[in-house]
């Protein structure tokens, strides 16, 4: 597939642009930092109506049928606009997780409620400090879960959630219901993103996969999950660019626009080089999925993305100077956000192992 954008994907990202610039507002994500339990509803019922939820979905479950290259488009948008809930990624995780079992009426249902929004999906998969264990503190044996997973984005509001468990033969991916769990919310800097500890007491769950299937499978999710927030990364880097570009050509000192200055002139450069880089990574990780280089392309893509997102956040707010740092400036907002997205889908140490393991066996 050529890297360009087809005119069916570029009006999805000019609509979506026009609409979340329209409706989401910077005033909403400030009130969401000092409110714990809360996400920006006025975000998902745009996701629900434009019809978000189903772009990836297949046909047959109430989608729309296209890829990551789609959603990755919107999701780079909702990374712009600062938009205050990561449903969008959690539950395509799910859904991903799911579709290997969509034979099931149960879980069928399960996926034409994900599609339409009904419902949200959570992944989770990461435990004392791995991204992917390989061996976990909840168990799952008798079609039971018991145990508890910590940090689980979207896990104070989602109705079912795909855990990576250690059942009685080894690794096992399960699908768990969770009405009626127990979820301990914990305020972070990014209280948008629905973090919760989930404690499952003897909870029914479904298995999806055990052994080798189960960590091939939540790598697979984990991958295509990277890639959607690296477009949301690359969509918040792009935007701090521009407000340092903006502020670069107003803020005069000493008599001369500070963009003239060379010290801030080269961080813009250098800024949209890496905004570029990430843009190209992301689109290239999309239009791989099902390919045996996908890994490796996601991962490239998640390293690129969250050094964009942090160098912009970082330095938009050097360049914008003391209002940089205040209320009103309000782009401390990206700063918690590139934070939070950097360890949402595993953090840079872990996506490098992976390139190099990827790039170990492309060579061998």
């Amino acid at each position: 597939m050529s890297l360009l954008y087809d005119d069916g994907q570029l009006a999805i990202a000019s609509e979506s642009r026009r609409v979340l610039e329209a409706k989401v507002s910077l005033e909403a994500q400030l009130l969401l930092l000092e409110t714990q339990g809360a996400y920006d509803t006025a975000f998902w019922a745009i996701a629900r109506e434009q019809g978000w939820t189903a772009l990836a979905m297949p046909e047959r479950h109430g989608g729309i049928d296209l890829g990551l290259v789609e959603l990755g488009l919107v999701a780079l948008q909702a990374g712009r606009s600062l938009s205050g809930a990561p449903f969008v990624t959690t539950s395509y995780g799910a859904a991903a997780a799911l579709l290997t079992h969509d034979h099931d009426p149960a879980i069928a249902e399960w996926l034409r409620r994900l599609a339409s929004g009904a419902a949200i999906g959570a992944v989770a998969f990461a435990e004392r400090g791995a991204t992917l264990p390989l061996s976990s503190a909840v168990r799952f044996s008798g079609g039971r879960l018991s145990g508890t997973k910590p940090a689980v984005c979207a896990g104070l509001h989602a109705d079912l959630a795909v855990v990576l468990a250690c059942g009685d033969h080894g690794p096992a991916l399960v699908l768990a219901p969770l009405e009626g769990v127990t979820r301990e919310a914990f305020d972070t800097f990014d209280n948008s993103r629905g973090t919760a500890h989930l404690l499952f007491a003897d909870t029914p769950a479904t298995s999806l996969a055990h052994g080798d299937a189960a960590i091939a499978t939540a790598m697979k999710v984990l991958a295509e999950q990277a890639v959607i927030v690296a477009h949301e990364q690359t969509g918040g880097a792009e935007r701090l660019m521009e407000l340092a570009r903006d502020h670069a050509n107003t803020r005069h000192a000493f008599g001369s626009p500070i963009g003239a200055f060379q010290s801030v002139k080269h961080r813009i450069a250098e800024l949209y080089g890496l905004v570029e880089l990430a843009r190209a990574s992301a689109l290239h990780a999309a239009t791989r999925v099902g390919q045996a280089d996908f890994l490796k392309a996601a991962a490239a893509a998640r390293i690129s993305a969250t050094e964009a997102y942090d160098t912009a956040a970082r330095d938009c707010i050097q360049i914008h100077g003391g209002i940089g740092v205040t209320w009103e400036g309000a782009l401390h907002l990206h700063m918690r956000r590139a934070r939070s997205l950097a360890i949402e889908q595993g953090n840079s140490l872990f996506w490098e192992d992976v390139l190099v393991n990827e790039m170990t066996k492309a060579a061998a």
